[in-house]
């Protein structure tokens, strides 16, 4: 017997990202602007190096070479970077960008995510990524995928947090700096994302957090629920 995936009716190739902004009540995710972001970026970067453990450039020994990085990447199709600028300080605290972009496959991925300390385990770097991947099912986008270092830990728990379901991990994936990267795999699909939306926006609504700022419900107990597979990791 013949088996085949469900019919998708009237499927059409989805936009790609071109939009400039997007603002919460937290933070504004904006297309980087070396000119703008640059100096920003590598003053609180420089808080702590191990931000770029798992990345495939970094850390920069002074603002020229971080100018110089951020110049190549900024104004890509496919990586497509935006700052993450904290609307209580005004300051941009990391990036974070589109990238596998397949508007005929509908699969879009997050990813080059790297959050200086500063904006690290704060609603703004959690909005952040709902706006990011509010824009994407709102264009028609089938999938939403992040992928990261099987070794990190940290990622792997963030992805589960917002929601991403893990898919497996990929054995000796890439050379990432001389060394050996397995690569997990997480994604939401269209069919969970009415039901994230809603956790993320119960997360952010202004009564869910206390008058000293404190969240009242964490988003893991929202999404945890919702996740297509068990956790198991980390």
């Amino acid at each position: 017997m013949r088996e085949f995936g469900d019919a998708v009716p009237g499927w059409q190739p989805r936009p790609r990202p071109d939009w400039q902004v997007a603002q919460g009540r937290f933070v504004r995710v904006e297309l980087f602007d070396p000119g703008r972001h640059s100096e920003d970026l590598f003053a609180v970067n420089s808080a702590d190096a191990r931000i770029w453990d798992y990345l495939p450039y970094g850390p920069f020994d002074d603002i020229a070479a971080y100018r110089t990085w951020a110049e190549a990447m900024a104004g890509k199709p496919d990586p497509r970077f935006y700052a993450l600028v904290d609307l209580a300080t005004g300051c941009a605290g990391g990036v974070a960008s589109y990238l596998r972009i397949e508007p005929a496959m509908g699969s879009i991925e997050v990813g080059h995510i790297n959050l200086a300390p500063v904006l690290q385990r704060t609603p703004a770097a959690t909005e952040a990524m709902f706006l990011m991947m509010r824009w994407a099912f709102d264009a028609g986008y089938r999938r939403f995928e992040w992928k990261c270092d099987a070794l990190n830990l940290g990622s792997m728990r963030a992805a589960r947090r917002l929601g991403l379901s893990y898919e497996g991990t990929f054995r000796q994936a890439a050379v990432v700096k001389g060394r050996n990267r397995d690569t997990a795999w997480f994604a939401a699909i269209d069919k969970d994302w009415p039901a994230l939306k809603a956790a993320f926006e119960t997360w952010l609504a202004p009564e869910n957090f206390d008058a000293n700022g404190r969240q009242v419900r964490r988003l893991g107990e929202l999404t945890g629920p919702l996740l297509a597979t068990a956790p198991g990791m980390g």
